[in-house]
């Protein structure tokens, strides 16, 4: 018996197959699209921040940050960073947005190259599983070692001790004056100083050991005040600016988070913290491991302790700003009440962390495994973070109730 439905009349066979075959697609349940990351309202926060923390070659996983940010228009307002941070933050201040993402391709694709033995019909076979990709991680960090980085570091003619004390050449490994030529290729300075966009990084006097950010609400900015922020010793030699000389900002503390609060958190900030060494892991098997767990945690835990501390100083304000409300008139004119007031506010905070989490095979010299692949892999995964990151409702949404401050990580939350 055909239990087909009648055909319409002068309906030929054909027509009637294909009739059917466009009923069944109507009749198909439809897959629910994803979120997309592209599609987002506009956050209801005055201000986006974005801290960059320092991690030499595992940078690029900021840049690739930073891609899905410009394409959800979450331009920031102001960049901070630290060390390698610092180099992406001039990079996105010194260009406009429709030409940051290129700039910072640009960028890492000139400090990165796969070493000659990995090169050509090789390199696949060296790079595979976790055994071969350790094996070709140690080999781009000893290119790296023995031959600096195109457009970034090479080393000094002879050792240290070869040259007369006093010299840059004796104070450190590697000479940065081809960084110098591919900032002021890349970034426009004198766009970051047209305040379109604050900007600030850190760096460490070697003369005072105080901590100091350069920024352009009090500096004019230049290639060497982002150097001077990368300059991590005994590699690299210290930058002198207006006769000091600096090194390196994560010496003393490698997340830009507290430089939010020592300035006053004075609007509501959504600030998106990139974090490039983890603080959680495996105890470690050999003395290898030791020395990467020894990396992450020293570089990562002054993040965690910021993080807290920023919270807590903030927190303080608002309850200070409540109570000064409910404070008689006569008190809250006297010399005392108008100093705490000073210090009151009710501005909420939103910080979205990203940490990259490394792969086992990337080992202790990951930050310095200058490499096209590595590269890339940095990248896909800062791309991939934020974007599973941003397609979470609860990423963007404000702190509610009497918490001015809230953090999201979609990777403590066990989502990723």
């Amino acid at each position: 018996m055909d239990t087909r439905a009648p055909s319409p009349p002068g309906e030929s066979p054909p027509d009637r197959t294909k009739r059917a075959a466009g009923d069944a697609v109507e009749k198909a349940p439809e897959e629910p699209a994803k979120k997309s990351h592209r599609r987002l309202a506009r956050p209801s926060y005055d201000r986006i921040a974005l801290l960059l923390q320092g991690g030499g070659a595992l940078g690029a996983y900021q840049a690739g940050v930073y891609e899905a940010l410009a394409e959800a228009d979450l331009q920031p307002g102001w960049v901070s960073g630290i060390s390698i941070g610092g180099i992406n933050a001039a990079i996105i201040a010194g260009n406009p947005p429709e030409s940051r993402v290129a700039r910072l391709r640009e960028f890492w694709e000139t400090i990165t190259a796969n070493p000659w033995i990995c090169e050509g019909a090789l390199g696949p076979l060296i790079a595979r599983g976790d055994v071969g990709r350790r094996l070709f991680n140690q080999i781009s960090a000893g290119a790296a070692l023995a031959s600096g980085a195109p457009g970034f570091f090479d080393p000094w003619k002879g050792p240290p001790w070869f040259h007369p004390a006093g010299t840059l050449e004796a104070a450190s490994y590697y000479r940065t004056s081809a960084l110098k030529e591919t900032l002021e290729r890349l970034v426009d300075f004198d766009r970051i100083n047209s305040d379109a966009i604050r900007f600030s990084v850190g760096a460490v006097n070697v003369r005072t050991g105080n901590f100091v950010y350069f920024n352009t609400a009090e500096h004019t900015i230049r290639a060497q005040h982002v150097m001077a922020s990368g300059a991590l010793p005994p590699g690299f030699p210290a930058v002198e600016i207006e006769g000091e000389y600096y090194w390196d900002g994560g010496l003393v503390s490698n997340t830009p988070l507290l430089w939010l609060l020592e300035r006053g958190l004075l609007e509501d900030t959504l600030a998106f913290q990139i974090d490039l060494w983890n603080a959680r892991g495996e105890l470690p098997r050999d003395i290898v491991d030791v020395g990467t767990r020894q990396k992450e945690i020293q570089y990562s835990s002054r993040t965690r302790a910021a993080t807290d501390t920023f919270k807590f100083a903030t927190r303080f304000h608002s309850a200070l700003a409540d109570l000064m409300d409910k404070l008689p008139p006569e008190i809250r004119k006297t010399p005392e009440a108008e100093r705490l007031a000073a210090s009151a506010n009710r501005h909420v905070c939103k910080i979205v962390h990203l940490i990259y989490r490394s792969r086992n095979y990337e080992g202790y010299a990951k930050d310095y495994a200058f490499s096209r692949l590595a590269m890339n892999e940095h990248w896909r995964a800062g791309y991939n973070d934020a974007v599973r990151t941003l397609r979470e409702p609860a990423a963007l949404e404000r702190p509610s109730g009497t918490d001015v401050v809230a953090t999201f990580d979609l990777g403590a939350d066990g989502r990723d």
